[in-house]
């Protein structure tokens, strides 16, 4: 351990999104106990998710990030980036300007299109409104080649004119595919999302208006605009991420197949899902954001058709889901550093006596608890609730 470099947690990061289960809260506890087993490897973060802790560690430790879901991907590399901005001036005002473009060709367009919420409503008005808007599903946009959260979304999570600039956002972050900044571009539009979203901060479903408050509260994000929030990620951005002299990986894979990938000597931080819902549910606009691939969307929440189901989440599966962790990261040699909590699919102390028996006598597996309080993200019955955090580490003999 004197020759292993200890990481620092207290690290300022941006925010992208508003994601249920972050670590963020408790990072100091997740990196004290990866110190612990620290290897002076790569630290692989296999179930990332709003990958937070690829931005505490980046410019400390070569990093590996992995989750099923690609939007995942695209918040990694926008922390882990070694960025030159001085190589681009002026990006921010170029972007916006390009965007600014293809947003107004769009509604110039289609000028029987127009959704004024800056207007007083009755409640029977403001459902007329929205409902008009969710009727565009059936509209033909293909005048455009991006046309697909103004087809998709509108007067849902978004109103029709922040999807018409949602769509072009994204239309100019592809003319930044192949420059650093790509990946920035895009986590700034997942965060200009979030806060303009009328959602409760996930995309699980949107809310209806069914009386003058609702009403009212859901107006408030219809009158947002997408651009300031952009630009203010954006320069965020600028401030606090520069160099990164650590190389990182980055993988949307099966949590199995990324382990068979890992180089000996890893030190793995496994966060999987503890609870029946699948987050496939709740963050499949960003996941189609990234991917922009026109999904079959079904049901009030427009979901993909083809949403990721974690054996995590399932009763009968997490058993044999954590075995399978278990046997690959000793066929790895690694070092493993496990989240998990009292409220689970797997009794806590069901999941030490598997990692006993998997493991073996060849590591060293010790349990750390903490409370804190998990967000629900304003689910009705409990907005957040107190949960006994554990963090189960196994370290090689």
């Amino acid at each position: 351990m004197e020759n292993i470099m200890m990481l620092n947690s207290n690290v300022e990061v941006p925010h992208f999104i508003k994601y249920m289960g972050s670590k963020k809260k408790i990072i100091n506890f997740v990196v004290e106990a990866i110190n612990e087993v620290n290897t002076s490897g790569p630290v692989c973060d296999l179930f990332a998710g709003s990958s937070v802790l690829s931005g505490v560690l980046r410019n400390q430790t070569n990093m590996i990030s992995n989750d099923i879901q690609a939007y995942s991907a695209v918040l990694a590399k926008a922390y882990l980036t070694n960025y030159n901005w001085n190589s681009h001036p002026s990006l921010i005002q170029d972007i916006i300007s390009s965007a600014s473009k293809k947003a107004n060709k769009f509604l110039k367009t289609f000028p029987k299109l127009q959704f004024d919420y800056e207007r007083e409503f009755t409640v029977e008005e403001f459902v007329s409104l929205e409902e008009g808007q969710q009727q565009l599903i059936h509209h033909d946009f293909s005048l455009f080649d991006y046309h697909l959260f103004v087809k998709n979304y509108s007067g849902t999570y978004w109103s029709y004119n922040q999807c018409v600039w949602i769509d072009a956002f994204r239309a100019t972050a592809e003319e930044y595919r192949e420059t650093p900044f790509y990946n920035a571009i895009l986590a700034s539009l997942m965060f200009a999302m979030s806060y303009n979203s009328q959602s409760t901060g996930h995309y699980a479903q949107y809310r209806d208006a069914t009386n003058q408050s609702s009403m009212e509260d859901i107006l408030i994000y219809r009158r947002k605009e997408i651009t300031p929030y952009f630009v203010r990620k954006m320069e965020e951005l600028r401030e606090t991420l520069g160099e990164n002299r650590y190389s990182f990986d980055t993988h949307s894979l099966d949590y199995r197949d990324c382990l068979d990938l890992l180089p000996k000597n890893t030190v793995v931080y496994a966060d999987p899902p503890y609870a029946f819902v699948h987050y496939s549910r709740f963050y499949h606009a960003i996941e189609t954001l990234v991917r922009y691939d026109y999904p079959d969307v079904r049901h009030k929440g427009r979901y993909r058709n083809d949403r990721h189901q974690s054996p995590f989440c399932i009763k009968t599966q997490v058993h044999n889901a954590f075995h399978e962790l278990f046997c690959k990261i000793s066929n790895r040699d690694a070092n493993l550093v496990l989240s998990y909590s009292n409220t689970g699919m797997i009794d806590l102390d069901d999941l030490i006596a598997l990692a006993n028996s998997t493991l073996g006598k060849r590591y060293k597996i010790e349990v750390n608890t903490i409370d804190y309080v998990h967000s629900t993200m304003g689910r009705r019955d409990d907005k957040s609730r107190n949960v006994q955090e554990a963090l189960i580490t196994a370290r090689r003999l």
